[in-house]
């Protein structure tokens, strides 16, 4: 089933219906290189052009929030077979903004939107990623002052960050920094394995009681915060 032309051309942001019919009036418009009419209809397929140049309807912006769960790979290479991409089973063309590893769990969010992806994943925006995190042993009494110092990791020293230790072997981090398994490295650096770590908030998005595997569409609300949360701090 194809779409009248005027409306293809409004669905692509060019303009109006209204002005796209006058567009088509003037003979501005060919469709797979023939003029059209108001009544023309556009294909799948067919290519539409407003002064010879090609246009294409706007894509819907679609932004979800997922429990990822454990031994799923934050890639959309399909030769892997655990990638996220294949575990969603979704049709539309989307990409995770950041990664969680493989042994990790929670929130991960994904969207087809470009722009936003480059914004948020720019290092030096220092935008704030929470996780709740288990260890293999007790908690010494000076753990969370080493940790939000910072610890040597990879040749460099974290930026500082907030810890609350919620139990014997459990913390909570906030992170404005995103190195390669960060809060691993940093507590293997202070003698701990880490046995558990689940993000549970990326800037202002909660995984709330979501559980793993479950996935949602962001609010409208929620993609303004993060769209506002792309500036410099």
């Amino acid at each position: 089933m194809g779409v009248r032309v005027n409306k293809y051309i409004a669905s692509s942001g060019y303009c109006s219906r209204r002005e796209a019919d006058r567009l088509v009036m003037d003979g501005k418009v060919t469709v797979d290189g023939i003029p059209a009419e108001n009544g023309t209809i556009v294909e799948e397929n067919s290519i539409v052009k407003i002064d010879g140049k090609e246009i294409f309807p706007e894509e819907k912006k679609l932004y979800i929030a997922l429990h990822k769960p454990l031994g799923i790979t934050c890639t959309t290479d399909r030769r892997d077979p655990s990638n996220i991409i294949d575990y969603l089973n979704m049709d539309d063309r989307i990409f995770p903004i950041g990664r969680l590893d493989k042994n990790s769990s929670g929130l991960i969010l994904l969207t087809n939107d470009g722009d936003i992806v480059n914004k948020l994943l720019r290092s030096e925006n220092g935008h704030e990623k929470v996780y709740n995190v288990r260890v293999d042993h007790k908690i010494a009494p000076d753990f969370k002052e080493k940790m939000e110092c910072g610890v040597m990791i990879l040749g460099r020293k974290t930026l500082p960050c907030k810890v609350e230790i919620t139990g014997t072997h459990t913390f909570s981090i906030t992170l404005k920094q995103g190195l390669n398994r960060q809060i691993r490295r940093m507590c293997d650096a202070l003698g701990y394995r880490v046995t558990k770590l689940r993000r549970i908030r990326f800037v202002n998005i909660e995984l709330g009681d979501m559980k793993p595997g479950d996935w949602r569409y962001l609010t409208k609300q929620e993609v303004e915060g993060l769209k506002s949360a792309d500036q410099p701090h």
